[in-house]
Formats: structure tokens, C-alpha cells, sequence
């Protein structure tokens, strides 16, 4: 007879073997499970998240639909609901040198993402490097005529008694000619550039070929002609943008504000001619498009709406125009007993109209002009006794006696904008949070 022992070690190791196995199992079940569960929870995240950002985009489109309605509106905050399951808070800021901020923040279920646009009104930057600028009609200075700033001509610039340069002159071309003026010496100015200089005093350094009648305090260089010609400095690309900025407002049948009243006008195309009577108060809220003639009589006051900021505006005539007495063009710094153009804000009158004859020109302002850029793209601007301006640029130019021009070097560097009723465009937009 034979005796069978059982082993009861290799049981016991069995049982564990299977409970290890069996834990194992249950151990990956719950990883399985755990992981799943939190590729549950972030899939949900990114989808709440996802909800949340174009729930922000919602309240900005919300916010720029607003101001396409009313791009004059003060800052505000404001709260949409039930967007789907979440809500946009949008927040709009003041209008600040030309641009205002919006910050829109979606939410649902506490996922938070924030979007924040850069609204501005779109500018078109134009530099004045000279006091004057002039075309081939050139520039002609009556006695006593001053300028203050440098002065470029594709033409001849000719002076008469007791006119004066403080700056540099420059004739271009081989036909260039100045004739009759003092060019004096303004912190490193006071040269003279023209193949002819006739009858001149130069403080400065003096460039020709050829010299009759005239003093040189610095050096001589000859032969020397002066640089070629330039163009001027705004395109018809520009003034036709400009033109199109302004019917954006509408069309109007003819313009007149009667003395001593106050109105506020643009951006806006003016059929047919624009009057605005003695001791009127303007206000330009957007760029204006006259089709006619403008006529500014004496005290009127012209100036851009704050909103501008430290862009400046622009009206355009394609007729004449027409500057009396005292009248004051001033930027969006406003008007309190004079303009402050620190801000770096300027309003520009131009006119289109075609004109040679000094005696019919395209602009003509009077005495006692206190205007800051005139433009004459294709004709005459004349200024009349006692006129005052930051800069002048035409086709020619004639100054009467005792006008003067006094250059500011802010206009080197000028935005012109449509306004805060014109032409507004997205610069950026970025999600911050």
C-alpha cells in the first residue's frame, strides 16, 4: 500500500499567485477607470473652455455692433446672459488718442477666457517736412512776408522788400531760382539751395552755379544746383480715401451755419457749397467732403471733436476756399481763448481746385488768419495781409505782405484720421487670459 502526503506549500503559493493576479487586474481596472475618468473630466474642460472663448468673441462682436451703431458712445460695461449655459461680461473703453480697448469675458461653469480687441479709427500718415511746401508755380513773398521753417519749391521762390527765411530755401531743379529774400540763420539754418540766386543775404552756406547781387556768410558750393523736384506730399489716393470716409455719414444738400450759432457736422458729403457765417462755432465730429465752395467769414472758430485724440482731421473742397478774418481752426485740444497744439492735432482745409492765377486761387485766407494746415493740390494759395498759419502746401503759393508762416515739427509726423463718426477698423485682437 502506498501513502500519498499533499504538499500544502504549493497550494498556499497557488492561492497567492491568484490573488496577485487578481489584484493586479483589479489594480489596472482602476487606473483604466481613474484615467478614463480624467480624460473625461479634461475632454470636458477643453470643450467648456472652448465654449467659454467663443462666448467671449460673442460679447466682443456684440460690443463692435454697438459702436458700428454709435462709434460716439462714452465707456461702458455691460453683462449678456444665456449664452448657451454661460454669460460674456464686455467692458468698452474711452476713446483714447484715436482707439479704444474692448475686453470681453466669456464664463461657463467657472471656465474663464478673456479676449480684448483694439478698436481704432484708421489713419492715413502724412509728414510736413517743410513750413512750405510749393509745385511749379513756385512761391512769391511780398514785403514784410516771413517764414518761420524751411521751405522746398519745384519753382522759383521770389522775395521782395524785407522778406525773410528762417530756415533753410530750396529751389529745385536747373531752372531754380531765388531772388530778393534773407535767409537767416535759425539753429543751423539759413542755407540756400538754387542753380540761380539773385539779390539774396544767406547767413548760411550758399549752393549754385550761378550768383549775382548776393552776400554769403558761410561757404560756397558751385556748381551746385539745387535737388531734383518732389512730389507732393498727399496722393489723389489719399483725398479720394478721404472723400469716401466722409459720404460714409450721408449726403447733405448744401451747409450753412448762421452767425453766432453752434453746430457739430461729419463725417458727411455736402453737396454743393458750405457757408459758415461770422462768430459760428463749429464742431468737425468726422471728415467733411464739400463738393462746392467753402466759405469761412470773420470769428469763426473751427475744431475736431476730442475724440480725435492726437490724430488730426481734414475737409475736403473740390471748389474754393475762403478764409476771412480771425478765423481759428484748432485741433481735438478744442478751443479755450486759443488752440493748444501740443496734443499734436491738426485740421487741415484742401481744396482740389484747379488754379494758376494767384488772383483766383484755390484757397485764399485774410488777415489775421489763425488756421494751421492749408493745402492747395492743384492751384494757387494766397495769403492775404497779416495771414497766420502752421504750414501752407500748393500747387503755388503767394504771400501779401506781413503773412507769415510759422512751421511746428509735429507736423512731420501727422495722422490724419475720418474721425470718431468715420472709418474705424480692428488693429488687434488677442486673448490675454
Amino acid at each position: 500500500m502506498r501513502l500519498k502526503f499533499i504538499n500544502k506549500d504549493a497550494g498556499f503559493v497557488a492561492f497567492f499567485i491568484t490573488i496577485l493576479v487578481l489584484a493586479i487586474m483589479l489594480g489596472l481596472a482602476f487606473s483604466i477607470t481613474i484615467l478614463v475618468l480624467g480624460e473625461q473630466r479634461i475632454s470636458k474642460n477643453i470643450v467648456k473652455s472652448t465654449q467659454a472663448y467663443y462666448i467671449a468673441e460673442a460679447g466682443v462682436e456684440d460690443a463692435l455692433l454697438r459702436l458700428k451703431e454709435n462709434p460716439s458712445m462714452s465707456a461702458f460695461s455691460y453683462v449678456i446672459n444665456n449664452i448657451g449655459q454661460g454669460a460674456a461680461d464686455v467692458d468698452v473703453s474711452e476713446t483714447i488718442g484715436g482707439s479704444r480697448t474692448i475686453t470681453s469675458q466669456g464664463d461657463i461653469s467657472n471656465r474663464i477666457r478673456k479676449i480684448r480687441v483694439v478698436y481704432a479709427v484708421d489713419t492715413d500718415e502724412v509728414s510736413f517736412y517743410y513750413g512750405i511746401q510749393v509745385g511749379d508755380l513756385g512761391l512769391e513773398m511780398n514785403g514784410n512776408a516771413l517764414v518761420h521753417g524751411n521751405i522746398f519749391s519745384n519753382g522759383t521762390i521770389k522775395g521782395a522788400s524785407n522778406t525773410k527765411i528762417y530756415g533753410d530755401a530750396i529751389s529745385a531743379g536747373p531752372t531754380g531760382k531765388i531772388s530778393s529774400i534773407k535767409i537767416e540763420d535759425d539753429e543751423g539754418g539759413g542755407n540756400a539751395w538754387a542753380t540761380t540766386l539773385e539779390d539774396c543775404t544767406i547767413d548760411g552756406d550758399a549752393h549754385y552755379i550761378n550768383i549775382i547781387n548776393s552776400s554769403v556768410g558761410g561757404s560756397h558750393f558751385t556748381p551746385e544746383q539745387g535737388p531734383d523736384p518732389e512730389s507732393m506730399p498727399i496722393s489723389n489716393n489719399d483725398i479720394t480715401e478721404w472723400k469716401s470716409q466722409a459720404a460714409v455719414g450721408g449726403t447733405i444738400s448744401g451747409y450753412s451755419l448762421g452767425g453766432n450759432d453752434q453746430d457739430s457736422l461729419g463725417p458727411i458729403k455736402v453737396q454743393g457749397d458750405m457757408t459758415v457765417d461770422s462768430n459760428a462755432i463749429l464742431e468737425v465730429t468726422g471728415t467733411i467732403w464739400v463738393t462746392g465752395d467753402l466759405t469761412l467769414s470773420s470769428n469763426v472758430i473751427l475744431y475736431l471733436d476730442s475724440n480725435y485724440g492726437s490724430n488730426s482731421g481734414v475737409i475736403v473742397v473740390d471748389g474754393s476756399i475762403s478764409v476771412d478774418g480771425n478765423v481759428i481752426l484748432c485741433g481735438s485740444e478744442g478751443y479755450n481763448g486759443g488752440c493748444n497744439p501740443s496734443v499734436g492735432s491738426y485740421l487741415m482745409l484742401l481744396s482740389t481746385k484747379s488754379s494758376s492765377d494767384p488772383d483766383n486761387p484755390a484757397i485764399y485766407a485774410t488777415s489775421n488768419t489763425e488756421t494751421a494746415v492749408l493745402y492747395a493740390s492743384d492751384g494757387f494759395i494766397r495769403l492775404g495781409s497779416n495771414a497766420s498759419l502752421k504750414e501752407a502746401t500748393g500747387y503755388g503759393i503767394y504771400m501779401d505782405s506781413n503773412a507769415e508762416v510759422t512751421y511746428e515739427l509735429g507736423l512731420a509726423d501727422t495722422k490724419f484720421s475720418s474721425g470718431p463718426g468715420g472709418s474705424w477698423q480692428i488693429k488687434d485682437w488677442s486673448e490675454v487670459e
